[in-house]
């Protein structure tokens, strides 16, 4: 890993725009825009409900990711291809899994209704990566703070009508936060602890943190990432016998 350099870029009086296309530069620009995909290994904590006496700690929680090229049905929507394990040692927390067309846990594929509800919480970042595409719109909102850091605030509307809340620190232009509505409640994302891929300009989020309602329930830490190498569609589909992509 390799230390990343702070923006000089401070004016305040940007556009909403303006500030999409420096998070984008920050975040490693066409090597961010055009990774392709991603899979991302750390530890996690996991509290059901926010509840202290139901959390978990999967000391091996992995992500597989093929990015959207297009985002046909909303940023809210399931989207480019997902995987999530998490594990403790040899036992399965869980695992869950899209795609492409049908969204999975470690028993097979998931009834319509429980599969909108996990797909919305899932997905949501991807607003951020196609902001700035035809049919997108984006707006400054009032500036505020992430965690103490100052940030600008942009909402960024889907063609599909889906709003998606994003703060963007102002001194690097990372992104610090994604906030949007699920029927599990109001979802917020905090991200942290940036690190620079070595010999890659792509920059990861160390940490990720997850709340429902003001509630936290994940705390992840991503010990390390790897963008751009081609992941089997196999390892997209759950079911019986299957438990890791390892």
């Amino acid at each position: 890993l390799v230390a990343v350099s702070p923006s000089t870029a401070r004016a305040e009086e940007l556009t909403a725009r303006q500030v999409v296309e420096r998070a984008h530069a920050a975040a490693g620009g066409e090597a961010w825009l055009k990774a392709g995909t991603n899979v991302m290994r750390g530890d996690a904590t996991l509290c059901r409900d926010g509840d202290p006496a139901k959390c978990v700690y999967a000391n091996r929680y992995v992500m597989y990711r093929v990015y959207p090229t297009e985002l046909a049905h909303g940023a809210h929507a399931g989207s480019g291809k997902f995987r999530l394990d998490a594990f403790d040692g040899d036992r399965r927390i869980f695992q869950v899994a899209f795609d492409g067309t049908r969204s999975y846990d470690q028993d097979g594929p998931l009834p319509p209704e429980r599969a909108m509800s996990d797909e919305m919480s899932a997905f949501g970042f991807s607003a951020v990566r196609f902001a700035l595409q035809p049919g997108f719109e984006v707006e400054r909102l009032a500036d505020d703070e992430v965690e103490g850091r100052p940030s600008y605030f942009v909402r960024v509307t889907d063609p599909s009508g889906t709003r998606t809340l994003f703060g963007i620190d102002k001194e690097h232009f990372y992104v610090l936060s994604a906030q949007w509505q699920t029927t599990k409640g109001w979802h917020m994302r905090q991200y942290s602890e940036f690190y620079q891929l070595t010999g890659n300009r792509f920059v990861q989020p160390g940490r990720v943190r997850h709340y429902y309602d003001g509630v936290k329930s994940v705390d992840i830490h991503w010990r390390s990432a790897e963008v751009g190498q081609p992941i089997p569609d196999s390892t997209f589909v759950l079911g019986a016998g299957v438990k890791s992509a390892d």
